[in-house]
């Protein structure tokens, strides 16, 4: 449950911006905008999702930071009145409807901040998710570091050892390491083949959605601007206002679930039921081994493809500056030319008055501008740290 999740974490003041207000977008926006984003989907070449606690709330499983959140209610000494169990819950819409768009290679990849395991519950493929956050029903071997899916959801948090040993086999035997959760606590080192997984994605992204989420931790949530410098797009799905409204493409206020509706709508596909035969928790043997590691060989796969995006962008930038830098500067010359003639035939007396006034002025005169502040900034970086 989310609430014991919260509970088991290390006290920590600064849990960012609590129970800001949701805003609603009338129902022709929003059939407006999702048109708009079905079109960047459909002449992107890569897209990723990245997704945060809003998209679970339609499971029972409350968020955060909402109007009714964990956080926002602990504040005034309250709880949740709805809090599912973590191995009751099931997939929502959005999240089967992410998984069909994953198999149908319409979406690629989905950076999660969700310890809930849902995305897990759909049966996306590791290769295609990043939890950055760790999950609820993932065991990791603290000797060699391999990840495996539980059939039940931990009772610890904060990578704590949960009395079962790795089932890795090395040379015919086990490796007999100890398994202990993969939940972040407060400041922990976010995990670090995730973590690059979802720079090299983001990085690389066409278009990269962000569902649920209001994008205060870091540095998760400022992975979905690396687009930007690449030429991609960011969109915002979430009710309530985001650290990153202002650099925007396209903003959507409403429920996720409604978006992704429209969305499979208009790319004419049918949101599938959950199964829990594709559910990797369910069913599984005492002697069975489902492996949840991240392989090497995507890592390299996307890092490849990031490091070939990077040189095209810096050899692009190069030859604009080389076209562009020689022209500014003899404008630049011609002008510093002409001002200094000017000034030494017409003024030359007064313009060293000037000069000898300004250099004592500026002693007195503040450099802080009016309005600078970094309240706002501050406000939003609650750090989960790399």
């Amino acid at each position: 449950m989310s609430c014991n999740y919260a509970d088991g974490l290390s006290p920590y003041e600064n849990k960012g911006v609590l129970g800001a207000p949701e805003s609603f977008d009338s129902r022709e926006d929003v059939e407006r905008k999702c048109l708009i984003l079905t079109d960047w989907i459909k002449t992107a070449k890569h897209v990723v999702v990245h997704t945060g606690a809003g998209i679970s709330t339609a499971a029972g499983i409350p968020d955060f930071r909402g109007p009714k959140g964990v956080w926002t209610l602990e504040k005034e000494g309250k709880k949740p009145d709805i809090n599912i169990s973590f191995n009751d819950a099931v997939p929502t819409k959005t999240h089967m409807a992410l998984k069909h768009l994953i198999d149908k290679q319409i979406i690629h990849y989905i950076v999660s901040q969700n310890i809930d395991g849902l995305h897990l519950k759909t049966g996306v493929p590791r290769s295609h998710l990043a939890e950055l956050h760790g999950n609820m029903f993932i065991g990791q071997c603290d000797t060699c570091d391999c990840q495996f899916v539980m059939p039940t959801a931990t009772c610890t948090v904060g990578q704590k050892e949960l009395g079962h040993f790795c089932k890795r086999e090395v040379r015919g035997r086990s490796c007999r390491g100890k398994l202990k959760d993969t939940i972040l606590d407060w400041e922990a080192d976010l995990p670090e083949k995730d973590l690059e997984m979802s720079d090299y994605q983001s990085s690389i992204a066409d278009v990269n959605i962000c569902l649920g989420t209001t994008l205060q931790i870091v540095p998760s949530g400022n992975l979905p601007l690396k687009c930007q410098k690449y030429g991609g797009k960011l969109v915002i799905i979430n009710l309530q206002p985001t650290k990153h409204d202002k650099k925007a493409d396209l903003i959507i206020n409403t429920y996720v679930d409604d978006v992704l509706e429209l969305l499979m709508a208009n790319l004419n596909l049918e949101i599938p039921e959950y199964c829990s035969e594709q559910d990797p928790t369910k069913h599984q043997k005492p002697l069975d081994v489902v492996n949840w590691d991240i392989l090497k060989v995507d890592i390299q796969e996307f890092k490849k493809r990031y490091e070939e995006l990077h040189k095209e962008f810096k050899d692009k930038k190069a030859l604009q500056k080389k076209i562009q830098v020689p022209k500014k500067r003899v404008k630049k010359n011609e002008n510093r030319k002409e001002l200094s003639d000017i000034t030494l035939k017409k003024k030359p007396r007064l313009s060293r008055t000037i000069n000898t006034r300004n250099q004592k002025s500026n002693k007195k005169i503040s450099t802080k501008k009016c309005g600078d502040s970094e309240s706002d900034e501050e406000c939003f970086n609650t750090t989960r740290s790399k």
